[in-house]
């Protein structure tokens, strides 16, 4: 089945946003972000997302950022703008904002907090298709919104509304995945690094990548290799990447583990936001071993 939404096939990686050590925007980190993606041969990004801190980020700091990406990348890299709310009013504002800024799609997590019924997912999607005239990637991802929106949904919102040409799945389940992909034409990216190419035998056409911040080009190349055929080092990739993504991802919530990553690796984006809290000395000392097996720290 042809997917509708492939434009966002591939790797694209969910941004750290940079911070100054007082806390505001680093907006040339933010810049050089994008050059090292551009370089990198990373197919898109995503500035404002969970791994963005979104939830800490102001309004004007919400469309700064995306504003920065878009005008930097400058057409050399897609940019699929961080837009959702649990606010339908406010998604609207903030894809229209993407929209004027040149965003390439939105992504748009699925209302949160709030716990819409499905009816209420499907008439959120549907209004900001309706108000904004821009590609939409549904991101399901229950486990920090506290509601699954299920298959039927998916697929209804996919009917109804052209303009949602693909989903970030995070559920984690391959059966929610699998009845996606036989019942729309959606394209169907992971939102879980380590469940990738899972996913692409399923048939999915990509990943939304934490990982990608720090080995954009392993990724890449995963996702490439299975994409051409070479199922074999498509799997010598994924068990590389599965250690390092395993273990630091684990180590704490997201963004915490790959800002700290970062900062190892001489690309400082400075320290999370509260409530969010940086790693503890120990958790720090296992990151950095982490980093030293797969061959990005010198022992």
């Amino acid at each position: 089945m042809a997917r509708r939404g492939e434009l966002f096939s591939g790797l694209t990686v969910a941004l750290v946003t940079p911070m100054n050590s007082d806390g505001s925007l680093n907006e040339s980190m933010l810049k050089a972000l994008v050059d090292f993606h551009v370089e990198a041969g990373t197919d898109g990004l995503v500035p404002v997302g969970t791994t963005g801190e979104s939830p800490t980020l102001s309004h004007d700091e919400h469309e700064r950022v995306i504003a920065i990406t878009c005008d930097h990348a400058a057409g050399r890299i897609k940019v699929m703008a961080g837009t959702g709310s649990n606010s339908t009013a406010e998604a609207i504002r903030l894809t229209a904002s993407a929209k004027r800024a040149g965003a390439t799609g939105a992504l748009m997590v699925a209302p949160y907090y709030n716990k819409p019924t499905q009816e209420g997912f499907f008439q959120h999607y549907r209004a900001v298709a309706e108000h904004v005239d821009l590609p939409i990637v549904l991101y399901n991802i229950p486990g920090r919104t506290a509601k699954n929106m299920e298959p039927e949904t998916i697929c209804r919102i996919a009917d109804t509304c052209p303009s949602v040409v693909a989903i970030k799945e995070s559920t984690g389940s391959m059966d929610q995945a699998s009845q996606i992909l036989a019942a729309s034409d959606l394209t169907v990216l992971s939102g879980d690094d380590s469940l990738t190419l899972p996913l692409l035998a399923l048939g999915g056409s990509g990943v939304v990548s934490v990982a990608g911040n720090i080995v954009p080009q392993d990724v890449k190349a995963m996702v490439t290799a299975f994409q051409t055929g070479n199922i074999a080092k498509a799997q010598e990739l994924h068990h590389k990447l599965f250690p390092l993504c395993r273990d630091m991802l684990g180590l704490s919530t997201n963004p915490i583990p790959v800002k700290a990553a970062m900062k190892l690796l001489g690309r400082d984006c400075g320290e999370v936001r509260l409530p969010l809290t940086p790693l503890t000395d120990s958790q720090l000392a296992a990151l950095r071993t982490t980093l030293q097996r797969y061959g990005l720290l010198n022992v």
